[in-house]
């Protein structure tokens, strides 16, 4: 959505629907949903609304029919609060927000988890070169004194 006014556009669309669907559907099948984006195409033609529903399987099921069969009464009202000459369809996408929040969280879990095996491992380890693992220079100063010392007894 680079183009701007299809950003102002998407905005407006998103109020809308979501006060509709506060205010004034009163399908028994809508569950607590809730908008989380609006996305129009570059020529205004056609919305994705994009939504999640707190419950089980079956409340997203039945919001989800709630939804479609009230989208021609959404899409009337988005046409003449907009004021565009032409009224864009509308299409509802359950939105994959929870569940990628809840396997992003399931994946820094087990992190947490492995990391703390992991520095249990380190606390207990030990080198395996020994305490200091690092090759040392020879000190040249005192073979040279051991060098003189065993020419001068000769």
């Amino acid at each position: 959505m680079a183009n701007p006014r299809a950003a102002r556009v998407a905005d407006q669309i998103k109020q809308i629907v979501a006060r509709m669907i506060d205010s004034k559907l009163k399908d028994p099948r809508l569950g607590m949903v809730t908008i989380t984006d609006v996305r129009v195409s570059g020529d205004l033609q056609h919305a994705t609304v994009f939504y999640t529903v707190y419950g089980s399987e079956e409340d997203r099921r039945q919001s989800a029919s709630a939804l479609e069969s009230a989208k021609g009464m959404i899409r009337s009202t988005v046409g003449g609060q907009l004021g565009l000459r032409l009224t864009p369809s509308i299409e509802f996408v359950l939105d994959a927000l929870p569940e990628t929040a809840r396997s992003i969280e399931d994946a820094l879990v087990a992190a947490k988890f492995h990391d703390e095996q992991v520095r249990k491992l380190a606390e207990s380890a030990t080198p395996v070169a020994g305490e200091d693992p690092y090759r040392k220079p020879r000190v040249l100063d005192e073979e040279v004194e051991e060098d003189v010392e065993e020419t001068d007894e000769v």
